[in-house]
Parts: C-alpha cells; structure tokens; sequence
C-alpha cells in the first residue's frame, strides 16, 4: 500500500514540475515573433475574381488550360469578327451574351447560333448603358472599313470612346476581365516598318479618318486609365487587316472590294499606283489570337495582332483575278486621305506571350474568301452608305476651311 502511495506523490510531483519546467525555458529562449496564419490568394477565395497580371509577382505558365465554362459578353457579336468570335466561343463551351445594334453587321452572320441554349442575342447600341453579368468581355464594337465608319464620323467616334467607357463601367463593377479591340490604324501613317507596340504613330488628327483612328487611341488610353486606377483587368489588341467569310460585300474594303467588282468582271479599283503595301490576316487565325490572349495571364498588351507577310496591293488585286478566273482590268484612282502606305506588324509579342503566329497563308485564305462572296445572295444586302473612301481629305476641302477660319 505505502508503494502505491508513493507511486502517486512521485507522479503528483512531476505533474506540478513539467508546467514550471517549460516556463523556465521559455523565459532562457529568445522570444519569437508570433506566426500570421496561412494566407489565401483572393484567386483561391473567390473564383470568379479576375486578378491583372500587372499585380502579380510570378508569371503563371505559358499554355494555360482554357476555363471550363464562363460567362462571355461580345459587343458587336453579328459582325464580321464578332460573329466567328461568339461561335469559337459557343463550341468551348461557354456561354454567349452578343449585343449588336446591326448598324454594319447582319443577324445572318450568327443565324446558325441564335437556337443554340448558350447563346442570347440582344440588340442594343454600347453607347448607351448596359448591364449583365459576365465574366469576360469582348469590346468588338464599331464600324471598321472606310465607307461605315465616314458615313458618320461622330457616331464613330462615340462608340469607340463611350460605348468603350460603358463597357469598362461594366467590367468594373461585375469584376470580368476586358478586351479591347483596337486597330493597327492607332499607328497612322507610319516611318517605320516593322510596326512594333512600343511605336506612338505618325497620325493626322483633323483627317477624314480621324474619327476611327483618334477614337481608338482614345479607348486605349482609356483602358490603361481604368486599369492603373480601378485595377480592372484589360487586355488590348491591336487588329492588323483581317479577311474572310461574314464580311459585308459593300463594306469598301480592299478585299471586299477586289472580290466583288472581279465576281462582276468589273474594272478593279486600286487608289494610288499599287505599291502600297499592307498584311493580311485570315479570320480564324485573328480569333484564335484574341481568344489566347485573353486567357493568358502574362500581359495586358498592347499586343499587334496580324500577319507580319508583306503584299502590295496590286499583287493582292492579281491574285484575285487569278483565283477568281476573272477577265477584270485594274485601274487606278487617287490615294484616299491619310491612307497608310504600309502595314506590316511586329508580332514578336504574341509569338512570346502565346506562342502564336498565323498559319493561313494569302492564297488558302482567299480561296475560301472567294467561295463564300460566291454563295451570297446580294439581294438580302444594300449598300448601307455612299462610297466615298476614295475622296481626300484634301479633296473634302476641310483642311482649307480651318485655315481660313
């Protein structure tokens, strides 16, 4: 009995000595700054946040699976880019809000999707305020050939600054991540060649084509604004020329034109002798482009978007008499005002950033080109503006008249 006794004082001593014997090493230990717990990335928190890869510290990897399924809002979704843009995305698997006032584009254009559950078409002009849920938009929105976007300088001019404001509003109180559609027309008329992203341009503001080019300019500086003081998440491409199927057939430009007037075995136009150069890039090949680009999260841009091989324009005009069988005569008409007498980009940031470059080559784009102006029945179009790409801006006598007053 006096041995189980002992037994428990011996282990009532250790109890009371153990808690003694810890504060004692821990007053001889140096202290230690208390541990913050384990922190998570607001990715991690909240999904459907978009963080802008300005604010991160590591680039994630190059090749980026694709999300599985997302909410995406194209403005201008029936035209020419839009429309092929809403069907990539369609066959991904997300879902499709397209927003188009039809001023240059047509319902045909996404005939084949308007049945489809994951698409919604809703006609409405950006320049007005507009609100949805979404976790991406395209701005894809405004008039981009000559004779449309002449037609109505202002109205041009609006849709690139306050549709472009409406719609970076939008992505800024929904959290969605934006693309801005610019043009390579933000370099003007340009010295160099090559035209890389880091080149501000040579551009007449007071032009005939101002109010695309300035426009433009304008819905740039517009989204860094909102980036650098909202932290919205942009990208922005500049679109060099792209061609193929959905293009209006009286949209003036200059394949559309070489086509048609070769279809009708009418004289081909060219505006000046020819030796202007510019680039061509098939449409699938510009979609994919935008399409990485907006999944990856290296860069916010600007990113040239186009096919860096160089043709002239007459040797476009050519090989659509070639292709086409035509028996057309090419003439030549004065340079329009402001007209670039090249274009050619500098992709090295999209081979860098999405291993990405055009895989369609002049010839196999044209051909499909050409077969779809073939099947068009043109009584369903009409010439929706007079063609006046050809006239001057000297010629308009506009820049006369400021001097005068």
């Amino acid at each position: 009995m006096s041995r189980i006794f002992g037994t428990a004082r011996q282990a009532a001593r250790l109890a009371v000595a153990a808690p003694l014997a810890y504060s004692a090493a821990a007053l001889a230990s140096p202290p230690q700054a208390p541990q913050p717990p384990e922190r998570r990335s607001a990715w991690a928190m909240f999904p459907a946040m978009r963080r802008s890869p300005v604010a991160c510290k590591q680039a994630p990897p190059k090749q980026q699976k694709p999300p599985e399924f997302l909410r995406v809002l194209v403005t201008g979704g029936s035209g020419f880019l839009g429309s092929h843009l809403c069907r990539r995305l369609i066959e991904q698997g997300h879902e499709v809000i397209c927003v188009d006032n039809y001023f240059t584009s047509q319902r045909s254009n996404i005939a084949d999707l308007l049945n489809h559950p994951r698409f919604e078409l809703i006609r409405h002009d950006i320049t007005e305020p507009f609100f949805c849920e979404c976790d991406f938009i395209f701005n894809m929105a405004c008039p981009a050939s000559p004779v449309h976007y002449q037609f109505n300088p202002v109205k041009t001019t609006k849709v690139s600054v306050i549709g472009t404001l409406n719609m970076l509003g939008l992505a800024k109180r929904v959290k969605a991540r934006f693309l801005q559609a610019s043009t390579s027309e933000i370099y003007g008329d340009p010295e160099v060649s090559p035209q890389r992203e880091d080149y501000w341009g040579h551009v007449n503001t007071i032009g005939v084509r101002s109010c695309y080019d300035e426009g433009k300019r304008v819905g740039e500086t517009l989204c860094f604004d909102y980036l650098r003081m909202n932290n919205v998440d942009i990208r922005v491409a500049r679109i060099f020329n792209t061609y193929g199927p959905n293009m209006h057939p009286y949209d003036g430009r200059v394949v559309t034109n070489f086509i048609m007037q070769a279809l009708a075995g009418e004289d081909i136009t060219i505006y000046g002798d020819g030796s202007q150069t510019r680039s061509f890039a098939y449409v699938d090949d510009t979609v994919e482009a935008l399409i990485r680009f907006m999944y990856q999260e290296e860069t916010v841009g600007p990113m040239n978007i186009g096919n860096p091989n160089e043709f002239t324009v007459k040797e476009l005009a050519e090989m659509v008499i070639e292709l086409t069988g035509s028996k057309s005569k090419i003439v030549y008409l004065p340079l329009p005002g402001d007209d670039p007498k090249q274009r050619r980009p500098d992709i090295s940031r999209a081979r860098k950033h999405l291993d990405w470059e055009p895989k369609t080559q002049l010839r196999e784009g044209l051909k499909k080109t050409i077969a779809y102006f073939k099947a068009l029945d043109l009584r369903k179009f009409k010439k929706p503006t007079p063609h006046t790409a050809h006239k001057t801006t000297e010629g308009e006598g506009a820049v006369d008249k400021l001097r005068q007053v």
